[in-house]
């Protein structure tokens, strides 16, 4: 747990703009199954967008068309930064039950993103090294 985020964080992150509809995030989540989308104007993180908060929103999907990833998006949003631990990711996702944190240099780009799932499978990987699961950092 004391290597770094950037050793498994996922770097090529799928992103929306505000603007974007919440039509384009739905697709998102549903093909390229994801469930923590953050937002971005050119590299800079402004929010994120779950899959929750679609469920949360109760709204017909006949809708999303008509909603900007602004309006539902959350603003305040955890990040850590990649040379932070595994550890410290690990830390955040059990005290906020959160599940998703972005991660941003010093200027606040975003620059990857790091589930509970890619923890679980660090921790897996290290654990039992030889078992046969495909598992690379991207």
């Amino acid at each position: 747990m004391n290597e770094p985020i950037s050793s498994i964080m996922t770097k090529k992150v799928v992103t929306v703009r505000p603007q974007d509809t919440l039509e384009v995030v739905k697709d998102i989540l549903f093909f390229k199954h994801v469930h923590h989308i953050p937002v971005v104007e050119g590299h800079t993180l402004v929010g994120i967008i779950t899959s929750f908060d679609l469920v949360r929103l109760g709204r017909c999907q006949d809708e999303y068309k008509q909603v900007k990833v602004s309006e539902v998006m959350t603003t305040k949003v955890a990040t850590l930064g990649p040379n932070d631990k595994i550890g410290a990711a690990a830390e955040v996702f059990l005290e906020n039950l959160f599940h998703g944190l972005p991660i941003v240099n010093e200027d606040r780009d975003l620059v990857g993103i790091i589930t509970t799932h890619d923890v679980l499978k660090y921790e897996f990987h290290k654990e039992y090294p030889n078992h046969k699961i495909y598992w690379e950092p991207v």
